[in-house]
C-alpha cells in the first residue's frame, strides 16, 4: 500500500517556467510558481494530513486537515488551495495545529460507522490513515439521532456498493465526477451535518445519468463506495499491470489478484493513454473471462448437423492439418486462408498472417478491419504515407478546434472522450459532422457551436463544400502547402473544389445541411486556431469511405493543422488491436508494415527470415473469400477470434458461405454465432491470460501481461504455432517477447520496439527506430511520411442505397456505452443491465406517420432481408433516418444491411441501408430460423458440456 506521503503532492504548478524560493518547517525550498503549500511541502519530503485533497483533481480546501500557519498571516489556511510565494515562511507542525487537525478528524469519526476490522477497505483507508497521522486515539462527540450511521446502502449498480453512513462528504466522488469524467452525475445535497452525496435527483446510482466509469470508486478516501468484488474477495494478495482488451483508447490497468481469482481492474496512473482513468467496461465488465459459456476443451464434428465431440489437443490440432492439406491436395493451395483478430495480440496476429503465407502458402489473410477502417489505411497511405494516425490522445489538450465526423467517443471511446470533454469546457470550439445528435453536441457544460446534421452517405459532399469555402474564401495556409505539399497536386484540387458544383448552396439539397451552417463551420476550422479532427466508422463504413478519409487529410493539408501538438487527422479506432492487426499485415496485399507482397524486396527478406519462398500476389479479401466458398474454389478456413457471422454485413450471404466450406476451424473463447457453422472449436485464451501487445489508435504499443494460466491450456500464439508444427512449418517460440523480436527485425516501423523497452518506458508509438528510439508521438513534424504530402481529388459520387416508395428510410448503425461490438464480451457481464437488446431509435414523427409507439415491435426490411426490433422514440433523430445498434446476435441487425462497399477496400457501408419500418407483433422469419438453429446448435454442445461436468 503507499501512503498518503507518496499518493498526494497536491495541485500541480500553474507556470513551471518561473521558481519561486520559501522556507517550509526551516527548510529552504525552491519550486514553480503557482505550487500549492501541499505540494510544495510534499516535494520537500514533508507530508501534510489531507483528505479532500488528491493528486487527480483540484484543490478544494473541504476537508480543514492539510492546515499550516504562514509567518505574518492570520489564521490558518489549508495547504492545498494556498500558492506558495517567495519568501513565505511555512510551519507544518505545531501544538495549535495538531489540535485543530484532531478536532476535526474526531468529528469526522463521530459520524463514521466504528466497523473497521471488517470495513472491505481495511488496511486502505485514507480516513485511517489520517487519523492515525493526527495522533486520534479517541473520540468526545456524538450526535445520536442526528448521526448518519442508519443510512440505507444503494446496491443498485451491480459493480460497487454505496454506503452513505460511511461517507466524510468530501466531495471526492463529485469532483472526479465533474473533473474527470465530465457526467456531472453526482451532487451535495443539503447543508451543513445534513449535507449527503447524491445520484442525479436523489436516485439510486443505476437510474441515475452515473456512467458507472469508476472514477468516483477511485476517489473515494473511505469505503462509502467500494466494488463489490473487493467486498466478496477481500484485499488483493499481487498486482500486474496490463492493457484493456475492449476499445481502441488502450487503457493501461492494474489487475490486482488473489491466486488465480481477479478482485478487481484498477486503472493505471501511470497508464499513458488514460492517467487513470477508465470506463464502465474495462473498470468492471470482466467477468466475461470466467464465464461459464466459456469452452475450454477443443472439439470436432464433421457436418454442422453432427453433435460436437471433445477431444484432446494432439488430436485437434492433428485434424485441422490433415483437413487443410487435403482440402489444397483436392483444390489447390489457395482454397484455404485465414481470419486474424483485432482483439488478439500483436504477435498472435502476426504469428496467424505467417500461418497463412508461410505454412498455407498463400496471401488469403484477411481481418475484421476490412469491415471498419481499411479505408482509414487507404486514404491516409495516399495523402499523408502512412496508415495510421498523427497525434497521440495528450494532443487535444492543445486544440481550440475540434471537429467530430462520424464518431461518437461519449459511447465508443469514453475516456478520450472525458479528456475531450474537459478541453471543450476550457474554451474549445466543436463541430460535430453526423446524422444523429450525439452526447457531444449538447451535455453538461458543452454546446456544439455546429452540428452539420447531413443525410447518411453525404459525407464526401459535405467535406467538398467545407474545402470549397476555405479555398474561395482564401483561407488556405498558402505557406504551409508551398513547403509541405506536392503543387500540381493541390492545384488541380484547389481548382476542382473551387468549381461552383461543390458550394455549400450547391450541396444543401443533397446533404440536407444549410448552406450557412456548412460555411459558418468552415471558417471555423480554418481560422479557429489549433484545428484537429477525429473520425470514426460514420466516416469509413460507406461506399466512399476512402475518399472521405481522404478528403480529411486533404482540409487539414490546405489549413496547415498537421505536424504539430493540437492538430491533425486522428482516426478513433473501434476495436482494442484494431491498428495493431492492420499494421502486422493482416491485410492480403500488405506484409507487416504496410509494405506489398509485390516489392521483391521485401518479400525477399521476409522468405529469408521465414525460410520459405513466398507468394507474389494479393490474396482474397473476406468478401471474395465469400464469394469464392459459394462458386466451390475456397474451401476452408482459420478464424482466430472473429465473429463474422454476426460482424459481417448481409448476414445470410455470410453464412450460405460457411456452409458451403467443408473445414471451418474457430478458435474463440464463445460457441459464437460464426461457431456454430464450424468443424473444429479450438479454445482461445482472453487478454487476461497472456502476454504480449496491443497497438492502440494513437499507434500506441502497450504491454498485455498474464495474470492467471489459460483456462484451456493454452494461450493464442501457442494454439496458432501448433498448427504450423502440424502442417511441417517450424514455429518454436518459447515467449510472445520472441516474437516481437522478430516483428522488429522485419518491420522498420517497430525497429525499436522489445518487451524490455516497453517495460522500460511504458508504452511506445510507432515509430520506433534509431531516427525515434522513444517513439514518435506527432507524426509529419518536419515532413510527411511521403515526403510531400498529396492532395486528392475527391469528387461526390452518391451511394447506390437510395430511399424510394417502398424503402423510404435510412438505417445507419452504431455503438452503445455499455455494449462492446458483437457483445460476445459484454453480454456476458451485468452491463446488459443497461442495454439488454437492440432497438431501433427513430424520430417522433417517422413513429406517428406509421402508427408506431415507443415500446413497439417494429419490422425492419431492406433490399437485403428483414428483422424485428423494439421502437425507441428519440429526437436525437433527424426524420427520415433511423438508427440501431448491433450487439445483441437475435437482433439480426446485420440482415438488414447490404453488400455495397467502398470502391477502395470494400469496407461494408453499414451506414447506409435504405429501409421500411412497420409495427409487427412477431419476430421475422429470420429470428425464428436463427432461433431453431441457435437451440439446435445448444443441444449439439451439451454432450460435450455434460462429459466434461
Amino acid at each position: 500500500m503507499r501512503s498518503f506521503v507518496e499518493t498526494d503532492l497536491g495541485t500541480p504548478a500553474v507556470n513551471a517556467g518561473e521558481t519561486v524560493a520559501l522556507e517550509i518547517d526551516g527548510q529552504h525550498v525552491r519550486v514553480p510558481a503557482g505550487t500549492s503549500l501541499l505540494r510544495a511541502a510534499a516535494l520537500a519530503g514533508t507530508a501534510i494530513p489531507r483528505l479532500c485533497a488528491t493528486d487527480t483533481l483540484e484543490a478544494f480546501g473541504s476537508c480543514r486537515l492539510c492546515l499550516v500557519e504562514i509567518e505574518g498571516r492570520k489564521g490558518y489556511p489549508a495547504s492545498c488551495t494556498t500558492p506558495a510565494a517567495a519568501g513565505m515562511k511555512v510551519r507544518t507542525q505545531s501544538p495549535k495545529l495538531a489540535q485543530l487537525r484532531r478536532g476535526v478528524m474526531e468529528l469526522y469519526i463521530s459520524d463514521h460507522p466504528l466497523d473497521c476490522l471488517t470495513c472491505p477497505t481495511n488496511g486502505h483507508c485514507e480516513l485511517q490513515d489520517m487519523a492515525g497521522a493526527v495522533g486520534l486515539r479517541e473520540v468526545r462527540y456524538g450526535y445520536d439521532g442526528a448521526s448518519h450511521r442508519q443510512a440505507q446502502k444503494d446496491e443498485s449498480n451491480p459493480y460497487f456498493t454505496f454506503d452513505p453512513s460511511k461517507c466524510i462528504v468530501c466531495s471526492r466522488c463529485v469532483r472526479a465526477c465533474d473533473e474527470v469524467q465530465g457526467t456531472f452525475a453526482l451532487t451535495i445535497q443539503g447543508r451543513g451535518f445534513d449535507s449527503k452525496v447524491s445520484a442525479g435527483q436523489d436516485e439510486a446510482f443505476l437510474g441515475s445519468e452515473c456512467v458507472s466509469c469508476g472514477a468516483c470508486v477511485q476517489a473515494c478516501p473511505t469505503a462509502t463506495l467500494s466494488e463489490k468484488s473487493l467486498i466478496a474477495l477481500g484485499q488483493p494478495e499481487r498486482s500486474v499491470v496490463t492493457t484493456c482488451a475492449y476499445c481502441g483508447v488502450g487503457c493501461s490497468f492494474r489487475a490486482e489478484m488473489k491466486g488465480e481469482e481477479l478482485v478487481r481492474m484498477v486503472p493505471d496512473q501511470n497508464g499513458q493513454a488514460n492517467h487513470g482513468h477508465s470506463c464502465v467496461k474495462g473498470r468492471f465488465a470482466l467477468g466475461y473471462a470466467t464465464h461459464r459459456d466459456r469452452i475450454t476443451t477443443p472439439m470436432l464434428r464433421k457436418r454442422i448437423s453432427d453433435p460436437w465431440q471433445a477431444v484432446s489437443w494432439e488430436v485437434a490440432i492433428a485434424h485441422v492439418a490433415a483437413e487443410f492439406r487435403r482440402l489444397q491436395q483436392a483444390y489447390g493451395r489457395h482454397s484455404i486462408g485465414g481470419i486474424t483478430s483485432s482483439r488478439c495480440t500483436n504477435e498472435e496476429t502476426y504469428l496467424v498472417q505467417k500461418l497463412v503465407r508461410a505454412a498455407f502458402g498463400t496471401n488469403n489473410v484477411d481481418t475484421c478491419a476490412r469491415v471498419c477502417h481499411s479505408p482509414t489505411g487507404y486514404g491516409l497511405k495516399q495523402t499523408l504515407g502512412e496508415s495510421a494516425g498523427t497525434q497521440n490522445f495528450d494532443s487535444v489538450e492543445q486544440a481550440d478546434v475540434v471537429l467530430v465526423i462520424g464518431a461518437n467517443p461519449t459511447d465508443g471511446h469514453p475516456v478520450f472522450a472525458s479528456r475531450l470533454k474537459q478541453r471543450l469546457r476550457q474554451g474549445a470550439k466543436l463541430i460535430v459532422i453526423d446524422p444523429r445528435r450525439i452526447d457531444l453536441v449538447r451535455t453538461p457544460h458543452i454546446q456544439a457551436q455546429h452540428h452539420l446534421k447531413l443525410r447518411p452517405g453525404t459525407n464526401v459532399a459535405v467535406l467538398n463544400a467545407l474545402a470549397h469555402v476555405i479555398v474561395t474564401e482564401h483561407l488556405v495556409d498558402e505557406a504551409f502547402v508551398a513547403a509541405r505539399c506536392e503543387g500540381p497536386a493541390f492545384a488541380k484540387w484547389r481548382d476542382f473544389v473551387a468549381q461552383e458544383r461543390n458550394a455549400p448552396e450547391a450541396l444543401q439539397a443533397e446533404t440536407g445541411v444549410p448552406a450557412d451552417e456548412v460555411r459558418a463551420a468552415a471558417r471555423l476550422y480554418a481560422t479557429g486556431g489549433n484545428a484537429a479532427i477525429y473520425y470514426g466508422l460514420g466516416v469509413t463504413e460507406h461506399s466512399q469511405g476512402s475518399t472521405a478519409v481522404m478528403a480529411i487529410a486533404n482540409l487539414a493539408m490546405a489549413t496547415g493543422n498537421i505536424g504539430r501538438v493540437g492538430v491533425g487527422v486522428n482516426p478513433l479506432r473501434g476495436q482494442n488491436n484494431v491498428q495493431g492487426s492492420c499494421d502486422m499485415g493482416s491485410f492480403p496485399h500488405e506484409f507487416p508494415g504496410y509494405r506489398h507482397v509485390s516489392d521483391s524486396a521485401v518479400r525477399q527478406s521476409f522468405e529469408a527470415a521465414w525460410g520459405v519462398p513466398l507468394h507474389d500476389e494479393p490474396g482474397l479479401r473476406i468478401p471474395n473469400m465469400f464469394e469464392a466458398a459459394l462458386d466451390g474454389s475456397f474451401r476452408g478456413i482459420y478464424i482466430e477470434g472473429e465473429d463474422i457471422a454476426q460482424s459481417d454485413p448481409d448476414t445470410q450471404h455470410v453464412t450460405a458461405a460457411l456452409s458451403a466450406m467443408e473445414c471451418v476451424v474457430v478458435q474463440d473463447l464463445f460457441l459464437n454465432e460464426t461457431a456454430k457453422f464450424a468443424h473444429v472449436f479450438l479454445p482461445g485464451s482472453s487478454f487476461l491470460e497472456k502476454d504480449g501487445t496491443f497497438t492502440n489508435a494513437e499507434r500506441r504499443i502497450s504491454r498485455v501481461r498474464k495474470v492467471m494460466q489459460p483456462k484451456a491450456g493454452y494461450a493464442d500464439w501457442e494454439i496458432t504455432q501448433l498448427i504450423a508444427q502440424a502442417l511441417g512449418y517450424p514455429m518454436n517460440y518459447t515467449h510472445p517477447s520472441q516474437i516481437m523480436d522478430e516483428i522488429a527485425a522485419l518491420t522498420p516501423t517497430f525497429a525499436g520496439v522489445s518487451f524490455a523497452r516497453l517495460d522500460e518506458l511504458g508504452s511506445i508509438q510507432w515509430p520506433c527506430n534509431d531516427e525515434h528510439p522513444l517513439g514518435t508521438p506527432t507524426m509529419h513534424v518536419d515532413e510527411f511520411v511521403r515526403g510531400k504530402g498529396r492532395f486528392m481529388l475527391t469528387e461526390y459520387v452518391p451511394t447506390e442505397e437510395k430511399v424510394n416508395a417502398r424503402f423510404p428510410l435510412l438505417l445507419t448503425t452504431g455503438r452503445i456505452l455499455s455494449q462492446y461490438n458483437v457483445g460476445a464480451q459484454t453480454r456476458r457481464t451485468p452491463n446488459v443491465l443497461w442495454h439488454d437488446e437492440d432497438v431501433l431509435e427513430l424520430h417522433p414523427f417517422d413513429a406517428e406517420q406509421r402508427g408506431i409507439a415507443d415500446g413497439d415491435w417494429v419490422g425492419v426490411e431492406s433490399r437485403a432481408g428483414d428483422t424485428v426490433l423494439r421502437a425507441r422514440l428519440s429526437d436525437r433523430m433527424q426524420p427520415g433516418v433511423v438508427y440501431t445498434t448491433f450487439h445483441f446476435p437475435e437482433s439480426g441487425a446485420n440482415v438488414v444491411t447490404t453488400e455495397n462497399s467502398d470502391w477502395a477496400t470494400n469496407c461494408p457501408e453499414y451506414k447506409v441501408t435504405a429501409v421500411q419500418a412497420t409495427r409487427v407483433s412477431q419476430p421475422s422469419d429470420w429470428q425464428r430460423r436463427h432461433q431453431a438453429f441457435t437451440e439446435h446448435q445448444l443441444e449439439l454442445l451439451r454432450h460435450v458440456r455434460s462429459t466434461a461436468g
